[in-house]
């Protein structure tokens, strides 16, 4: 994401932009570090999205003790009575392990795949361009961390299993479980529609981010610093909700299946319609909505903060 110099009138809140514009090993780095900051905010927010989404999935063998959620501050609420606090972080460990790997591929690597779709002796990036790099870093990204995303749900969705039963003692048996049960396949289960939804993400989430804050700078209306960023983050977690949220709550039901219970992603996806209509695509918007919105509010405030403290803790280059 490009930065412009303020107006010396203007008041700079956070850091101000370095003369020298961050390396890509600057902006990797920053980028993880912001989205596990981001992720340790919002964590049972996504949790609790991920409850919602998998509720009355029909379950092999069937059952009729499963616990019953309703909304965002409910489904919190009876987690913590039914559960205890601690569910509300269960897969926080694999959600940073994914986060370190995941985000620092698709935005950390953004810029500079963004250049290399960008034709040489352009005066700006194209939509083209961004959208493509978008799409780029998303698929690399899944296809290095699905892993981590397959276990993450996992560990999410458990409290919801019937009579509270616990499939894995902790994150690395859960990997091995899956793998020893599932097959080294098992861990990258889900992997087609995760770069479906992530490369959906990242045009609406990314792609939007760089347009309006692009826009915001260029009609002088703010400057770059951690209000343009607030703007431009919100406007993106929503737009990226709205695209995404059918594709994440197919995601989310076959990462967590068991063997055999869909054929396939397109078995899951006639499943929950037949089921749940059309409607049962966005079950879970509203806490997506909340997790997505505050998570890229905290993720690009602080992504843009990491870059310019790191970048001007550097010594200079004589």
């Amino acid at each position: 994401m490009c930065s412009r110099a303020p107006s010396p009138s203007a008041a700079m809140v956070g850091l101000k932009p370095p003369e020298v514009p961050p390396t890509a090993t600057v902006k990797f780095f920053s980028a993880g570090t912001a989205a596990c900051i981001a992720d340790l905010c919002t964590f049972p927010l996504d949790t609790a999205k991920v409850r919602l989404q998998i509720q009355g999935e029909v379950r092999i063998p069937r059952s009729t003790s499963a616990v019953e959620y309703r909304g965002v501050l409910g489904t919190l609420s009876t987690m913590v009575r039914t559960e205890g606090p601690r569910s509300l972080y269960s897969g926080l460990a694999a959600g940073l392990q994914r986060q370190m790997s995941f985000a620092s591929i698709r935005i950390g690597l953004y810029d500079s795949v963004k250049q290399l779709y960008t034709p040489k002796g352009a005066e700006s990036t194209g939509l083209a361009a961004r959208l493509l790099a978008g799409c780029t870093t998303g698929a690399v990204a899944v296809t290095c961390a699905q892993p981590t995303d397959v276990v993450k749900v996992r560990f999410q969705a458990n409290g919801a299993t019937p009579d509270g039963a616990r499939r894995y003692s902790g994150t690395v048996d859960a990997y091995r479980t899956i793998a020893r049960e599932e097959g080294v396949r098992g861990l990258w289960r889900g992997t087609l529609p995760n770069i479906a939804r992530n490369a959906i993400v990242n045009c609406g989430e990314l792609v939007t981010y760089d347009l309006i804050k692009d826009a915001l700078l260029r009609a002088q209306l703010m400057t770059d610093n951690v209000p343009c960023h607030f703007v431009a983050a919100f406007g993106a977690g929503f737009c990226a909700t709205v695209v995404a949220s059918p594709v994440d709550v197919v995601k989310t039901r076959y990462m967590n299946a068991g063997p055999g219970q869909y054929r396939n992603v397109l078995s899951c996806l006639l499943a929950l319609l037949m089921q749940d209509g059309v409607t049962g695509l966005y079950k879970g918007f509203v806490p997506s909505f909340l997790r997505l919105g505050s998570w890229n509010i905290v993720m690009f405030t602080s992504y843009e903060q990491l870059q310019r403290a790191v970048t001007l803790a550097r010594p200079a280059q004589s």
